[in-house]
C-alpha cells in the first residue's frame, strides 16, 4: 500500500549497487527461478480462512482498543503505549487492502465486504483504494515504467525527495477527510467534477501522472456503495467532533495514531523496492524481483514494520497469488532448492530496515553526471 506523492523525475543514469556505479545492463530473465517458484508452491495458493478473518479481526479490535485508551488516558505513559500499539495494530489490519487487491473472492466469500466495514470505512481506506490500481503495479510491461502507479525512480532522485517522501504522508488522514467529506458529495452534486474525483482522488498511488480509469458496470455500483459509505462516515465523524461528543484532544489523538500508521506504511513502501528503474523502461520479471526487497528471518522487526507477508515483497512480485501465510514456506522451499548464485538469493536483505535506508540515502546523494 502507498499513498499519493508528487515529485518530479530525476535526469541521472541509473547505476549499480557499489560507489562507483555504472549503468545497470539488461537483465535477463532466470528460468530456473522462475520455474521453481512456480513448480514449488503449487500446493501453496489455498488461502486460510479461519486465519485471515481472526488475523483481520484481531488486528482491527485491538487497535481500536488501545486507540480508545491513547485518546482518552490523562495518563501519559499509558496513553504512548497504547498508543503505539494502535498504530501496530490498526497498520497490520489496514494492510490486508493488499491482500483483497489480489484475492480471488470465490475463494474468500464476503471478506473484502467484511473488512470494509471493520476497517477501509472506518479508516477512509476502502477497498477500491487499491483495487484496480495496485494489480498494474505487477503487470509485467508496466512495472517501473511511467504507466505504474506504485513507481518512482527515487533511488536517481535527489536527497531532498525522501524526507518530502515521508513526511507527506503525515497528512494522509486530512487528505482522506477532504476527499470523503467534501468532495465526494461535492461531486455527487456537481456531477462534472465525479469523474477528476474518481480519476485523480480514488487511488493510493505513488506516481503523480496516474490517472485511474473509472469503473464500470457492477464494479462502478460497488465503488459508488463504498464512497458513499466512508463519506457519510466522514461527515459523521467530523460532525461529532464540531458538536463535541467527541472532544478535540480525543479526535487529535486518533488523527496522530492514523498519521503515523501513514508514515509507518511509506517507510515500509520506501524500502520495498532499489527504485532504480530511471529511464522508465520495460523490464524483465526477474529484474522486477531485482528491484524489490525481501527481509527473511531470522530478524524478528520486519514482522511489525512489513507485516502481512510483506517482508517476502521480492517473493510476492513472483507469486502475486500466493497467500500472505503461504510466502515464508514458499521462501524456504526456494531459497533450500536453488543454488547460492540464484538471482533468488540475491534479493534478500537479513540487514533488515536501517540497512535498506542507508542504501537508498547513499544512492540518492551520489555525485550525478
Amino acid at each position: 500500500m502507498n499513498s499519493s506523492l508528487t515529485l518530479p523525475r530525476a535526469a541521472s543514469s541509473p547505476q549499480a549497487a557499489t560507489p562507483a556505479r555504472a549503468a545497470r545492463p539488461v537483465i535477463a530473465d532466470d528460468k530456473a527461478m522462475l520455474r521453481a517458484a512456480a513448480e514449488l508452491t503449487r500446493d501453496l495458493a489455498r488461502p486460510n480462512k479461519a486465519l485471515y478473518w481472526s488475523d483481520m479481526v484481531g488486528s482491527a479490535l485491538l487497535g481500536y482498543a488501545t486507540l480508545a485508551v491513547a485518546a482518552t488516558t490523562h495518563v501519559t505513559w499509558l496513553a504512548v503505549a497504547a498508543g503505539i500499539v494502535s498504530v501496530l495494530a490498526l497498520y497490520r489490519a489496514l494492510l490486508f487492502i493488499h491482500e483483497i487487491s489480489h484475492m480471488k473472492h470465490s475463494a474468500l466469500p464476503h471478506f473484502r465486504l467484511g473488512w470494509n466495514a471493520i476497517v477501509g470505512v472506518p479508516m477512509l481506506t476502502p477497498s477500491f483504494m487499491y483495487e484496480g490500481v495496485h494489480n498494474l503495479h505487477h503487470t509485467k510491461h508496466r512495472y517501473g515504467t511511467a504507466e505504474d502507479p506504485e513507481y518512482l525512480p527515487l533511488a536517481s532522485m535527489k536527497p531532498w525527495t525522501l524526507p518530502l517522501f515521508l513526511l507527506i504522508s503525515i497528512l494522509a488522514p486530512v487528505g482522506f477527510l477532504i476527499r470523503f467529506a467534501i468532495l465526494a458529495p461535492l461531486s455527487v452534486i456537481v456531477p462534472p467534477l465525479r469523474r477528476p474525483v474518481i480519476e485523480r482522488f480514488s487511488a493510493l498511488a505513488i506516481n503523480p501522472q496516474f490517472r485511474r480509469k473509472v469503473p464500470e458496470g457492477a464494479a462502478l455500483k460497488q465503488f459508488n456503495r463504498i464512497d458513499a459509505a466512508a463519506s457519510v462516515w466522514a461527515i459523521a465523524l467530523l460532525t461529532m467532533v464540531a458538536t463535541g461528543v467527541i472532544p478535540l484532544r480525543s479526535f487529535g489523538i486518533g488523527i496522530g495514531i492514523v498519521s503515523a500508521v501513514a508514515l509507518l506504511n511509506q517507510v515500509r513502501t520506501l524500502v520495498a523496492h532499489l527504485w532504480e528503474n530511471e529511464d522508465g523502461e520495460v523490464m524483465s520479471l526477474t529484474a522486477q524481483y531485482l528491484d524489490s526487497v525481501n527481509v527473511p528471518p531470522p530478524a524478528l522487526l520486519p514482522g511489525l514494520w512489513a507485516p502481512v507477508g510483506l517482508r517476502y515483497h521480492a517473493l510476492h512480485h513472483l507469486l502475486p497469488g500466493l497467500p500472505y501465510h503461504s510466502l515464508g514456506e514458499a521462501h524456504r522451499r526456494i531459497s533450500a532448492a536453488l543454488e547460492e548464485g540464484s538471482s533468488y538469493h540475491k534479493a534478500s536483505y537479513p540487514g533488515g530496515l536501517p540497512g535498506l535506508v542507508r542504501y537508498l540515502v547513499s544512492n540518492t546523494m551520489r555525485p550525478r553526471r
